[in-house]
């Protein structure tokens, strides 16, 4: 049985910085694709990045710059390092995952069968 579990989340000022995890449990990161996404009230969920099992990494364009999604595969946990934070980062973040030889759009939802949790960001300006 496949489990992700996200922390690190917390409330910081506009500017600040986040580091968020996301262990598994029944599922090896580095065999397939693995993504943050971020839902804020009224708002779709959407997809903040991606990291592909070759290490290749995508990221939306509003954290471009600011966000990385890095791997360590010897603790099979992804991370999120959040830099330069904005009230709009504001969200619960969850991590997902899949295994697939292919994924067509990185930052669609419907992608990924495996989910955390969340874990709540909170960015004050």
């Amino acid at each position: 049985q496949v489990q992700l579990v996200e922390s690190g989340g917390g409330s910081v000022q506009a500017g600040g910085s986040l580091r968020l995890s996301c262990a598994a449990s029944g599922y090896t990161f580095s065999r397939g694709y693995a993504a943050w996404f971020r839902q804020a009230p009224g708002k779709e969920r959407e997809g903040v990045a991606v990291i592909y099992p070759s290490g290749i990494t995508f990221y939306a364009d509003s954290v471009k710059g600011r966000f990385t999604i890095s791997r360590d595969n010897g603790k099979n946990t992804v991370y999120l390092q959040m830099n330069s934070l904005k009230p709009e980062d504001t969200a619960m973040y969850y991590c997902a995952a899949v295994f697939a030889v292919y994924v067509r759009n990185w930052a669609q939802a419907a992608e990924y069968r495996y989910w955390g949790q969340g874990t709540q960001v909170t960015v004050s300006s």
